[in-house]
C-alpha cells in the first residue's frame, strides 16, 4: 500500500500541488467488483482545499488516472455501518448517497479518521459521522492531550513529504562519496548512524556551554515575576476603591430608573387623557344643535348634520381595556345616548311633519293635471327630503327602530298620493280612449270627478259605435277587415290609441325611475353601510355558554346588499301597488274597443321592459312592466285564437260565386299592419308565430270553403285564394313564412293546371271520348296500326267524329267555354287572362296529341282535323278581344 500511495503521490497529485494524506482501497457496493481506491488530499497553496478523489487504474494500461473528486466540504454524513462489529462497508453522502465496500475494516477506520482529521483543522464544519467507534474520533479526547494528538496526527500527515531538491542534492553527494551505497546498503548505512552519534555529541557539548546562559535568564524570570507581584498589590488597592465607587454608582443607577419609570407613567396616563379628551369630548355648539338645531333652515340642517355625525363618532370611538370602568367615560356615555335619543325623536318629529305638509302641498297641484294625460311631478318634495339624507342615514346606523318607522310612514303617505294620482291619471287616459267629449263620457258610464268606469259591455259597444262615425265595433277580425275597405279600417283611430299608450308608459316610466332612486338616496339603500354599536355592550353568549358565530364580512356584506334591495322592491311595491291593476284595466278597455290594439300595445310594453331591464333588471318597475306584458301577450294570443275561430265559422252564399274569401284579404289586411305596428320591435319572434299559426289555419280553411262551394268550382277557389295569399307573402317578403309562400304558389299552380285541364275536356268531349278509348286499346296490348280494325275505332269513326267539330263548331265551344270561366273567376284576381292563355297552351298540346295518335294508329289514311294550330291560335285571339 505505501508504494501505490508514493507512486499515486508522483503520478497523479504532484503535477496538481497535491499531497495525499490518507487512502483506501475500495469497491462499490453490491456491483460486480471493479477495485479503486479513494484519497483525502490537500492542497499546498493557500486557501488551503480537501478534496476526496476517485482514482482507477487505467484499461489500456499499468497507469493510474483520476476518476472523480468531491470537496470535503460537500460531504454531510459518514456512515460506518456498524460501530461494535468490524464491517468493512460505509457510505459517504455528498449530492447523493455513495456506497463502498473497503478491502479491509483497518483500512477503512483509517480512512474514516483521516477524514475526521481534515475536517477538524481545516473546515470545522459539522459532518455527521454515523456508525463510528469513538476511539476513531478525537473528539472523545481530553482538552489538556488534544493539541499534542492534534500535533502528532499533523506529523503522521507530513510523514511522507516530498524531498525537497537539496535534500536529493545532499543525498546523492553522499552517495557519490561512497561508491558501495549502493551495492552494500548496509555498510553505507552504518556510516551515515555514526556520522550522526558525532553530530549528536557535538550537540550535547553545545547544551552544556549554553548552562551560565541559562541560569542567567532563570534570575531574569525571578526578578519579572517579584515585579508583577508588586503590581498584583497595587491592582488589589485599586480594585478595593473602585468597589465602594461601583456601589455609589449602582444607588444612583437605580435611582435614575426609578424617575425614568415614573415619567413614562406620568406620559402614558397623558396619553390616555389626551385620548379621552380628544375623541369623547363633544363641543357646546354640537350639543345645542342636537337639542335646539333648526331643521327648517339649510344652515341649520347643515349644523345638525355635522352635530350628529361628531355625536356619532364620539359613539364609536374604539375604547382601551379599562376605559368602561372610568366615572367619566360612563357620563360621556350617558350624556351621548341621551343627545341621540333626544335628536332622533326631534328629527322623526320634524320629517313627520314635513311628509304631511308636503303631501298637502302636492295635493293642490293635482287638479291642474287632471285635464291633461300627465302625471304631476314630485321633483320638488324629494329636493326639499333629499337635505335630510344624511341624517336619515344617522338615523339608520344609530335608531334602527326609528328609522324603519320614519319609512313606514313615508311608504303610507306616498301610497295613498300615488294611489289618487295614478288613479285620475288612468281615467284621463281611458277618457281620451274612449272619446274625450262629454256625450260621450255619459254614453259609457263615466259618472262622479274620478271618472270611474261603470259601463257593461253593451255601453261600451254604444260608445264605440255611436262616439264616432269611423270608431269600429268592440271586436276586430280579419273578416271585419277583408270587408272593409282601407279608409274602414280607422288608421286615425288606431294610431290615437297607439299614441296615447305611450304617453301613459312614457309618464309612468320616469315617475317610478325618479321615486326608486330617491328612496335609494334618502333610505341610504345604494350602498352597504357598516352599523357600529351605539355603546360598547359585554358580548352575549349563547345557552351553551359558546359564543354565537358571525358571518365572514363579504358574505355579510352580499347579504345586506341583498336585503337593501329587497327593501326597495318593498317599499316601490306598497307606494305604487295600484299601478299593474290600472295597467290592466286600461289594456282590457284597448282590448274591447279594438282586438288589434293588443298589437299596438305588445311593441310599446316589450320595448318598455327592455328599457326597463338594461337599466336594472330587477327594478320595480321592470318587474310590474313585466307581470303587464304577459298579460298583453296572453291578450295578443286571444286575438289571433279569435281569428282563427271566426275562420272555421265562416259561412259561403250557395248562390253566389266565391272569389276571394274574406278572411284571406283580412290576413293580407292584417299583415301589412302588423309589419307596420312591428317593424324594428324587439319581440318579433311573437309575430313570426302568430303569422305561422293564421297562415296554417288560412290554408285550411281555404280548403274546407272550396270543398263545400257549390256554385264556384273547386279549383277556381283553390287557385284565386292561394295566387291572392302567393301574392302578398311576395309583396310583404315576411322571412318566416318562405315556406308557405313556395307552398301556396304550388297548390295555384297545380289548381291552375287541373282547372285547364278539366275545362278543355267539354269543347271537344266526344273527340276527347274517342281518342281515350284509342289509348285504352293500346294500353291493353293492341298494336297501334291493329286499332283501325276495330269496329268502334275504324276509320270511318274517326272520320265521324272529326266531321262533328269543325272550326266553326270549336270556335263557338271555346267562345262558350270563356264565357263560363269569366263566370267562375272573379274580378278582383284578374286571373281570366291566365287562365286562358294556359287553356290555349293546353289545347295546342292536346291538338298535337291528337295528331300524334292518329299517324301513329291510322298510318297512310290522310285523316286530319278540320282546323289547323293556327285557326286555333286565330280563335283564342278573337275570343279575347271581343270580350
Amino acid at each position: 500500500m505505501t508504494a501505490i500511495k508514493h507512486a499515486l503521490q508522483r503520478d497523479i497529485f504532484t503535477p496538481n500541488d497535491e499531497r495525499l494524506l490518507g487512502i483506501v482501497n475500495v469497491c462499490k457496493a453490491g456491483k460486480k467488483k471493479k477495485n479503486c481506491f479513494l484519497c483525502a488530499t490537500v492542497t499546498t497553496e493557500r486557501p488551503v482545499q480537501v478534496k476526496v478523489v476517485k482514482v482507477k487504474k487505467s484499461d489500456k494500461g499499468d497507469f493510474y488516472k483520476r476518476q472523480q473528486t468531491w470537496e470535503l466540504r460537500d460531504l454531510t454524513q459518514v456512515d460506518a455501518k456498524d460501530a461494535s462489529k468490524e464491517n468493512p462497508e460505509f457510505d459517504l453522502h455528498f449530492e447523493k448517497v455513495y456506497r463502498w465496500l473497503a478491502s479491509s475494516t483497518a483500512e477503512k477506520n483509517s480512512f474514516i479518521s483521516c477524514i475526521w482529521k481534515l475536517n477538524q483543522r481545516y473546515l470545522r464544519k459539522k459532518v455527521e459521522f454515523v456508525n463510528v467507534s469513538s476511539q476513531l474520533l478525537e473528539e472523545s479526547v481530553p482538552s489538556g492531550e488534544s493539541q499534542s494528538v492534534a500535533g502528532g496526527d499533523e506529523d503522521a500527515l507530513d510523514d511522507y513529504q516530498e524531498l525537497s531538491t537539496r535534500e536529493e542534492q545532499d543525498i546523492e553527494g553522499m552517495m557519490e562519496m561512497c561508491e558501495y551505497a549502493i551495492s552494500n546498503a548496509e555498510a553505507f548505512a552504518e556510516k551515515l548512524f555514526k556520522e550522526l552519534q558525532v553530530l549528536d555529541g557535538a550537540n550535547i557539548q553545545s547544551i552544556m556551554a549554553s548552562e551560565k546562559q541559562v541560569n542567567i535568564l532563570m534570575q531574569l524570570l525571578d526578578e519579572a515575576l517579584a515585579e508583577v507581584d508588586t503590581i498584583e498589590g497595587k491592582l488589589s488597592s485599586y480594585e478595593e476603591m473602585l468597589q465602594s465607587v461601583k456601589e455609589q454608582m449602582d444607588q444612583i443607577s437605580q435611582s435614575n430608573r426609578l424617575i425614568q419609570i415614573s415619567n413614562t407613567n406620568n406620559g402614558k396616563l397623558l396619553d390616555e387623557i389626551q385620548f379621552l379628551v380628544n375623541y369623547m369630548d363633544l363641543s357646546k355648539g354640537h350639543i345645542r344643535a342636537l337639542q335646539d338645531g333648526d331643521l327648517t333652515s339649510p344652515k341649520g340642517i347643515e349644523a345638525c348634520i355635522n352635530a350628529s355625525e361628531a355625536l356619532l363618532q364620539c359613539m364609536n370611538v374604539a375604547l382601551r381595556p379599562g376605559h368602561e370602568q372610568l366615572q367619566s367615560v360612563k357620563q360621556q356615555q350617558h350624556l351621548f345616548a341621551e343627545l341621540r335619543d333626544t335628536f332622533a325623536r326631534r328629527l322623526t318629529n320634524h320629517l313627520n311633519n314635513v311628509f304631511v305638509h308636503q303631501g298637502h302641498d302636492q295635493s293642490s297641484t293635482l287638479s291642474q293635471h287632471t285635464a291633461e294625460l300627465t302625471l304631476p311631478k314630485h321633483s320638488p318634495l324629494h329636493r326639499d327630503l333629499l337635505r335630510y339624507a344624511k341624517l336619515m342615514e344617522w338615523l339608520k346606523n344609530t335608531h334602527k327602530e326609528k328609522y324603519e318607522g320614519l319609512s313606514r310612514t313615508y311608504v303610507d303617505y306616498m301610497s295613498r298620493l300615488y294611489e289618487r294620482e295614478i288613479k285620475d291619471f288612468f281615467e284621463v287616459a281611458k277618457i281620451k280612449m274612449a272619446g274625450t267629449s262629454k256625450e260621450a263620457k255619459g254614453k259609457f258610464g263615466l259618472h262622479g270627478s274620478s271618472g270611474k268606469l261603470t259601463g257593461s259591455t253593451s255601453s261600451l259597444n254604444k260608445l264605440t259605435v255611436q262616439g264616432s262615425n269611423s270608431r269600429r265595433s268592440q271586436s276586430s277580425s280579419l273578416l271585419d277587415m277583408g270587408n272593409m275597405s282601407a279608409s274602414d279600417l280607422d288608421v286615425a283611430d288606431r294610431t290615437k290609441f297607439d299614441k296615447i299608450f305611450e304617453q301613459v308608459l312614457s309618464e309612468l316610466e320616469p315617475l317610478c325611475l325618479a321615486e326608486q332612486d330617491f328612496i335609494s338616496k334618502f333610505f341610504k339603500l345604494q350602498q352597504h353601510q357598516a352599523v357600529m354599536p351605539p355603546l360598547a355592550q359585554p358580548e352575549t353568549e349563547e345557552s351553551d355558554g359558546s359564543t354565537p358565530s358571525r358571518m365572514p364580512p363579504q358574505a355579510e356584506h352580499r347579504h345586506s346588499l341583498s336585503s337593501e334591495k329587497d327593501m326597495v322592491r318593498l317599499m316601490m311595491n306598497k307606494i305604487f301597488q295600484s299601478i299593474e291593476t290600472e295597467l290592466n284595466s286600461l289594456i282590457a278597455l284597448g282590448d274591447k274597443i279594438d282586438s288589434f290594439h293588443s298589437l299596438y300595445m305588445l311593441v310599446k310594453m316589450s320595448h318598455h321592459v327592455w328599457t326597463a331591464e338594461n337599466v336594472d333588471p330587477a327594478s320595480f318597475l321592470s318587474t310590474t312592466l313585466g307581470n303587464v306584458l304577459v298579460t298583453v301577450k296572453r291578450n295578443f294570443d286571444k286575438c289571433i285564437s279569435s281569428q282563427i275561430r271566426q275562420m272555421e265559422e265562416v259561412k259561403i252564399s250557395k248562390k253566389s260565386k266565391v272569389g276571394i274569401l274574406p278572411f284571406v284579404t283580412g290576413f293580407e289586411e292584417f299583415a301589412e299592419l302588423a309589419e307596420t305596428i312591428f317593424r324594428n320591435a324587439e319581440r318579433r319572434g311573437d309575430l313570426d308565430k302568430a303569422y305561422v299559426k293564421l297562415i296554417r289555419a288560412v290554408f285550411v280553411n281555404v280548403e274546407k270553403v272550396a270543398n263545400e262551394s257549390q256554385k264556384t268550382p273547386r279549383d277556381v277557389v283553390m287557385m284565386e285564394n292561394f295566387h291572392h295569399i302567393f301574392s302578398t307573402l311576395s309583396r310583404l317578403k315576411i322571412s318566416c313564412l318562405d315556406a308557405e309562400r313556395r307552398e301556396a304558389k304550388h297548390k295555384y299552380t297545380d289548381h291552375l293546371q287541373s282547372y285547364v285541364i278539366n275545362s278543355l275536356g267539354q269543347p271537344l268531349e266526344k273527340l276527347n271520348h274517342f281518342f281515350e278509348g284509342v289509348e285504352a286499346r293500346v294500353a291493353q296490348g293492341v298494336r297501334e296500326e291493329e286499332v283501325s280494325y276495330h269496329l268502334a275505332f275504324n276509320k270511318q269513326e274517326l272520320r265521324k267524329v272529326i266531321k262533328e267539330y269543325p272550326g266553326k263548331e270549336v270556335k263557338k265551344g271555346l267562345d262558350n267555354l270563356y264565357k263560363k270561366v269569366d263566370k267562375h273567376l272573379c274580378e278582383e284576381e284578374s286571373l281570366l287572362q291566365v287562365v286562358w292563355h294556359s287553356m290555349q297552351d293546353e289545347f295546342i298540346r292536346q291538338y298535337k296529341h291528337f295528331e300524334d295518335l292518329i299517324g301513329r294508329c291510322y298510318p297512310g289514311s290522310g285523316i286530319t282535323m278540320e282546323f289547323t294550330i293556327q285557326d286555333m291560335l286565330e280563335y283564342f285571339s278573337s275570343i279575347a278581344q271581343s270580350h
